[in-house]
């Protein structure tokens, strides 16, 4: 379940997004970890086999954990997030062909007839797979789709299904591999979201599981001897991983903050480490005490990291400095600036959802409007339609001194992270002229924060919509008239929006 949650949220096309960075970031990351992770395992004393399993084990990060984390920030759109899950893209298909080649030597010693029947096994399998997705899958989940019940036991019996079949020995690979090729067939199905959504709770329970057993693994296996080297391949992981990512991004020409955001998002090992050691002593590869020292890897980089990651922003301001070597003069993120002045100007924060609702009323209104957004597809799209648009974070000090807030009239932050906003708000108090500063929030907690900072006004989402059914009932009563144009002129927007 855990691979095939992997395989459901795999878009592979959103992979030319972010394109060159991804491929070169997360190959570059590969290559370096597995060299010098190599050469680190034999330093301590660890045997061949037991050294490369070790380094490979070290490079991939995990995709579960960084799409989590970045959904509770909200910085999934964001270019550091699109990079991240771009380069995670790149491991997860490297770890799965590395899987595939470890699945199809079960029976004996690799050759090279043997790996050359085993990728042509593999790719027939995908075609196959591919195949019956887009022309049996479609069709009928889009019919199961009419009752969640039976959307959600249509999931499982597919992905047990396909999993058992292709550990058959018809096959010859692992359940493994069937569960990600299960996941990889309905990744873009009109469905997959609700799929995702209903299937979650059932993959929560068997992660747990999993967990639990390479936990028992771990106490039986590890001895006192191999909790320093865990040490030490922990510090490794924490420390190189992030600095690859850091240099080929700085070399890419994006901004030090860029790449640091990015960068933390590798510092941890995955799932699919855990896996590949699992499988290696299966297969009498390597010893328990190898899964052992791999989990310990696991605990104490993917709890470390996990800090990093949801509290990037304070880390970054405090390494501020010290990255300067990672950004060059000119970056490509310059390209999104904007290099006018502006004066009595409008600024809008957000251009999704809240915003997004809010822009065509400001276009109408104000001549001198700006819009600042994380996701660069929406900048892109907002300068062609001729709206000045920039690329921008509030939380960066250098993308605020671009707003220039001392000659506002009016900022509105539909940013729903109340610490961005909290450092916004913070920036516009300080200000002899103050514009009129609108923010929402997500509850009323961090609502009566914003007041108290110095917010003109804030928008709860949950009190806004009471207040405006309220008030449209006050003026047009049970009209079932105005109610059915209402109804037609939102449901033509929501169509937009989606599509």
């Amino acid at each position: 379940f855990l691979i095939f949650n992997v395989g459901l949220e795999m878009k592979i096309k959103e992979l030319p997004t972010v394109g060159k960075v991804a491929l070169l970031t997360g190959l570059g990351q590969i290559i370096f970890t597995s060299v010098i992770g190599w050469f680190l395992a034999q330093a301590l004393g660890f045997g061949w086999v037991a050294s490369l399993y070790i380094a490979v084990a070290l490079t991939f990060s995990s995709t579960i954990i960084i799409i989590q984390l970045l959904s509770e920030k909200r910085d999934l759109n964001s270019l550091y997030g699109k990079i991240s899950v771009g380069f995670l893209l790149v491991q997860d298909l490297v770890a799965i062909l590395i899987l595939v080649l470890l699945a199809g030597f079960q029976d004996g010693t690799p050759t090279y007839l043997g790996a050359g029947v085993v990728i042509a096994k593999g790719i027939g399998l995908v075609l196959c797979v591919w195949l019956i997705s887009r022309f049996v899958l479609s069709k009928l989940f889009d019919r199961l789709a009419s009752s969640s019940e039976l959307l959600f036991m249509g999931s499982i019996a597919w992905a047990l299904g396909l999993g058992a079949f292709v550990s058959s020995p018809l096959v010859g690979f692992s359940t493994e591999i069937g569960g990600f090729l299960a996941g990889l067939a309905l990744a873009n199905s009109s469905e997959h979201l609700q799929i995702e959504s209903r299937v979650r709770p059932l993959r929560d329970f068997f992660i747990t599981i999993f967990f639990f057993l390479l936990g028992a693994k771990m106490i039986a296996g590890i001895t006192p001897d191999l909790l320093g080297p865990a040490v030490v391949f922990s510090i490794f992981v924490l420390v190189g991983n992030p600095l690859v990512v850091m240099g080929v991004m700085g070399l890419m020409g994006y901004k030090r903050r860029t790449s640091f955001l990015a960068s933390v998002t590798v510092a941890q090992i995955s799932e699919f480490s855990l896996i590949l050691v699992a499988m290696g002593e299966r297969l009498g590869h390597i010893q328990a005490g190898i899964v052992g020292l791999v989990s310990v890897v696991g605990v104490i980089t993917m709890t470390t990291s996990t800090y990093l990651i949801l509290n990037s922003q304070k880390v970054f301001a405090l390494l501020k400095d010290a990255l300067a070597i990672f950004e060059r003069k000119r970056t490509r993120e310059t390209a999104f600036e904007v290099e006018e002045k502006l004066s009595n100007h409008i600024i809008l924060i957000g251009a999704s959802r809240t915003g997004g609702t809010i822009l065509p009323t400001l276009k109408d209104r104000a001549e001198e409007l700006l819009v600042v957004d994380f996701n660069p597809d929406v900048v892109s799209k907002l300068t062609t339609e001729g709206v000045r648009a920039m690329y921008g974070d509030i939380s960066d000090n250098d993308s605020l001194e671009l707003l220039n807030l001392p000659q506002a009239r009016l900022v509105i932050s539909t940013v729903s992270d109340t610490y961005d906003n909290l450092l916004l708000l913070d920036r516009i108090r300080g200000l002899v002229k103050r514009p009129l500063a609108i923010f929402v929030a997500s509850t009323p907690v961090d609502a009566i924060k914003l007041y108290e900072t110095g917010a003109d006004y804030v928008m709860v989402p949950r009190i806004v919509s009471g207040e405006h059914l309220a008030i449209v009932l006050k003026h047009h009563g049970l009209d079932r008239h105005f109610f059915k144009t209402l109804r037609d002129s939102q449901f033509d927007r929501l169509v937009k929006e989606r599509f």
